[in-house]
């Protein structure tokens, strides 16, 4: 699904075929999960090929990798220019991209100087497969900020969110919803969530949750559209009489939430503030109508 045999990759420094691209067993990265990684998503437009805010999203993996001690010897930029050399390699247009950057081997709970940098990419439809997705809240919370850089995407903490998944797909649900450890809505696994209610968008403020790029670019449209959204603390309780919800990440762009815990939202999906901003979203980034992107 990810590599064939012809697939290349960039691994330190040079462009490898997938196949022959190695890492070592003892990675701390692998045992510990101390690393970091992001994704990315590319366009093929009229104007060329379009990484998708493809700066902010290195500058966030050289962020998150500082915050946990690792230096990236890449600027942004010049990951950026990597990942269109890559999509080339590939013959890619509309694609996934994948960095990673892990450690060497070290099995003590102290830096390593070894630093590795991955960077794949490939087909991939968006990761919530349809927009009528069925949610339930999760018996899992998001970790707490006071043990770790939970607004840092570091590989480690992405085991709470297979654990939620996993729960949810095993009760028969398409996804979850997290909590807060003081209770309140966070996020979900691997997306950041807004309701809607009154005319009006609601979701997490920053804190607990992933501030997501694909979250910050909702934002920007709903302030074009001038549609309000309160970024403010909400109950499980609120959503009861919420019209409408989805979720937002790269992977999935924005996918409509048709229930919570098997209570279904007042109103449709094609009917509510998240579908208009869907819309606007998808014509951003097919046609090139957005200034934060780079451009090949």
């Amino acid at each position: 699904m990810y590599y064939d045999k012809k697939t290349i990759v960039f691994h330190n420094g040079k462009f490898v075929k997938a196949m022959d691209a190695k890492a070592d067993l003892f990675s701390q990265t692998l045992h510990y999960g101390s690393g970091v990684f992001d994704g990315i998503r590319s366009y093929q437009t009229e104007s060329g090929i379009y990484a998708f805010k493809a700066l902010e999203h290195y500058q966030r993996v050289i962020d998150s990798a500082k915050r946990i001690h690792i230096k990236v010897k890449y600027t942004a930029e010049e990951l950026v220019n990597i990942t269109y050399q890559l999509l080339e390699e590939n013959n890619l247009g509309n694609a996934y991209i994948r960095p990673l950057v892990y450690l060497g081997p070290n099995m003590r709970l102290t830096k390593t100087d070894e630093v590795n940098i991955f960077i794949s990419a490939w087909k991939w439809s968006r990761y919530q497969m349809n927009d009528q997705l069925d949610v339930m809240l999760s018996s899992f919370q998001r970790p707490n900020p006071k043990a770790s850089y939970v607004d840092a995407k570091i590989s480690g903490h992405y085991i709470n969110s297979i654990l939620a998944t996993q729960e949810a797909k095993r009760k028969g649900f398409d996804e979850a919803l997290l909590l807060d450890s003081g209770g309140f809505v966070a996020q979900g696994p691997g997306d950041n969530f807004f309701f809607e209610k009154d005319g009006q968008l609601f979701t997490p403020p920053k804190g607990h949750i992933l501030p997501g790029i694909t979250r910050q670019t909702v934002l920007e449209i709903a302030k074009e559209l001038d549609i309000k959204v309160v970024e403010t603390l909400s109950t499980k309780e609120d959503l009861n009489e919420a019209d409408g919800a989805f979720f937002t990440g790269t992977a999935t762009e924005l996918a409509g939430i048709k229930s919570l815990n098997g209570k279904a939202f007042k109103k449709k999906w094609e009917d509510t503030i998240g579908f208009e901003l869907f819309k606007k979203y998808k014509q951003k980034v097919t046609h090139g109508e957005y200034n934060s992107y780079s451009i090949i």
